[in-house]
Parts: structure tokens; C-alpha cells; sequence
């Protein structure tokens, strides 16, 4: 296959995906659930509408227009992938793919129904795929290797990958920064960066900074109707966990029903739960990001106003070209 045979099957990808009935939608988030209860039809869904909106054909190009990629030499790219939210690895298998390199992908057993079909449908697509890829348990004929998991997880990797190219990202977080002056639509958008998908992805915010003083108040009502939230059982547990633990060691809180607002330093929050941490100046606010770079995702305010980061309501919306840890992949794989 050449490079452009490769991007037009991926852009009718994106059209077909687009042109899914709701009830190939409700399809497929059932076969998720049956593996993981928390990605729900309209998780699912929203992560479809992601996908759609990598393989545009405007951006795909975009993305790959200032890479060489007709001089790569073919080489065996495993690929572990996390399982945290719906199809969270679709674009560590587009870029290896895209590339013209052969994917090894170790798919996460939670995610595993929803990359299957993605993969299935690519074939249809452009059956010469069919001989570009495919799922395994071990990973020891890759000749390099990207991987998604935790702190622990990257030091095994690390470990046992040190003599071969990897990438190998380990645990991040998002955060949002406020100044009080937001309109109810910016506080929604905010709701959107935190809540979608239960909040268990790396892009999900998980703890604002504030200026002294702030109060939570217009940031709960703007977001009043996601109390649906509880609806979901899981979700509903860990609230009435979480809450049941700053109650009786009386951790000073807000809470608005369904979400439990904490001051701390911590970065990333348990599920139901949202950390803050107050800020004096635009300098102190500066060093706390810095303080925190290499744990930190992705950074959110009001319409992208803070330099480095992107507008509140788009953290779950990456581009192409927006690469997880900021590690260019598709660099890594023409250097390879």
C-alpha cells in the first residue's frame, strides 16, 4: 500500500463510522459493557464522534503533511494498550498504521470489543490491512514498543524494552484553572472536561486551581444537571464512598449531591471527587503548573486564555497532532 492508499482507507473509515445508525451505536456499546460497565451507550458514542473527528480528512492531512513518511522502513511497532476509556488506543494504531509499519497491539481486555470492530471495518475497507496488523498477548518479536499504563507498569517496560526504541507514557493528569470572572457556559464546558467519561481518562480534569477566595457555588449550579451521574452504580459508590470518608475524618468539603469538591495538593482525585488548590497571583499560579509539568496532561481555562492551554470543553477532544506526554509518535516512528 502507498501512503495515500493508506489515508483514504482511513478517511472512509471516518465515513462510515460517521454514518452508523443509533442502534449500531447502542451495538456497540453494548459489546463494551459487556467488558466494562463504564462505557456507557453515550461514552461510547462520544468516543466515536472522537474517532470520526481524527480521521477527517482535512485534519489528517494536516497532521501528517510535515512528516516523510514514504522513507520508512517497516518494522514491528508493539503497542500496549490502555483500557480506561473507549478506545483510548486509536491513536497509537492509527499513527503505526498511517506510518506504514506492521502493529503488534496488545489490546486491554476492557477495550478490547470496540478496537475489534474499528479493525474489522478498516479491513473491509482496504483488505491489504488484513497482512498490517495484529493482536497478541506478548510482545517479544516487536522491534519497538509504546505503552500506556501506570507508574509501575512503565518500570517494568522500561525494564524489559531498555535495549529497544519505546515510548512509554505512565500515569497524568488534566487541570483546570479558574479566576471567578466564567460565564455558565464556560462552567458547563468545565463539567464536560471533568465528568465525560466518569473521569477515568488522563485528559479528564481532576483538580482546578482557584483564586483565593473562590467559591464553588455558580460551578454547581452550572452543572446541576449531571446529578444523573448517580444513575450509574459504580459511580453512585464511589460518592457515597468517598463522601462516608471525609465525613468521619472530617475533611472540610462542598458537596452538591453528586460531587464532592476537596482542597489539596494531590493531583489526581478518586471518581465523584474534585481536588483544588488556591492561587495568589498569575506568578504563583505559574509555578504550581511548572511544579507539576511532567504529571500534567493537559491544562484547561476560559476560551484558552492561559498560555499552553486549550479552551474548558476540550480536553476530551484531541487532535491529531495533540500526542499524549507530548511525545511526537509519529516521529518516534519514522526515526525507528
Amino acid at each position: 500500500m502507498t501512503l495515500e492508499n493508506r489515508i483514504e482507507a482511513f478517511v472512509e473509515l471516518g465515513k462510515q463510522l460517521q454514518n452508523l445508525t443509533q442502534e449500531d451505536r447502542q451495538a456497540w456499546a453494548q459489546a463494551a459493557m459487556s467488558r466494562n460497565v463504564w462505557f456507557t451507550e453515550e461514552n461510547v458514542s462520544c468516543a466515536i464522534d472522537g474517532v470520526i473527528q481524527l480521521l477527517d480528512e482535512q485534519y489528517l492531512r494536516e497532521w501528517l503533511y510535515p512528516y516523510h513518511i514514504k522513507q520508512v522502513i517497516p518494522k514491528k511497532v508493539g503497542v500496549v494498550m490502555a483500557g480506561n476509556i473507549p478506545m483510548v488506543g486509536f491513536h497509537d494504531f492509527l499513527s503505526v498504521l498511517v506510518s506504514g509499519h506492521y502493529l503488534l497491539a496488545k489490546l486491554s481486555t476492557n477495550d478490547e470489543p470496540l478496537l475489534k470492530r474499528l479493525s474489522d471495518m478498516l479491513v473491509g475497507i482496504e483488505p491489504a490491512f488484513a497482512n498490517q496488523f495484529e493482536f497478541v498477548e506478548l510482545l517479544k518479536e516487536a522491534d519497538a514498543l509504546i505503552a500506556t499504563g501506570s507508574d509501575n507498569t512503565a518500570r517494568y517496560f522500561e525494564y524489559y524494552f531498555a535495549k529497544r526504541p519505546h515510548i512509554i507514557r505512565k500515569n497524568r493528569t488534566s487541570i483546570g484553572v479558574l479566576t471567578g470572572h466564567e460565564e455558565q457556559d464556560d462552567l458547563q464546558a468545565l463539567g464536560e472536561d471533568i465528568f465525560r467519561y466518569y473521569g477515568l481518562g488522563c485528559r479528564n480534569v481532576s483538580k482546578v486551581l482557584v483564586p483565593k477566595g473562590y467559591t464553588f457555588d455558580r460551578f454547581f449550579e452550572a452543572n446541576a444537571h449531571r446529578q444523573n451521574l448517580l444513575d450509574h452504580h459504580k459511580y453512585a459508590n464511589n460518592y457515597d464512598y468517598n463522601k462516608s470518608i471525609l465525613l468521619v475524618n472530617r475533611v472540610p468539603h462542598f458537596d452538591n449531591g453528586f460531587m464532592l469538591v476537596q482542597e489539596s495538593q494531590g493531583l489526581v482525585s478518586p471518581i465523584s471527587v474534585l481536588f483544588y488548590e488556591t492561587f495568589h497571583t498569575l506568578h504563583d499560579l505559574r509555578h504550581k503548573l511548572e511544579a507539576v509539568k511532567e504529571k500534567t496532561q493537559c491544562v484547561v481555562s476560559a476560551h484558552g486564555w492561559l498560555e499552553g492551554s486549550i479552551p474548558l470543553g476540550e480536553a476530551q477532544r484531541p487532535m491529531t497532532w495533540d500526542y499524549a506526554d507530548g511525545v511526537d509518535t509519529m516521529q518516534f516512528l519514522l526515526n525507528l
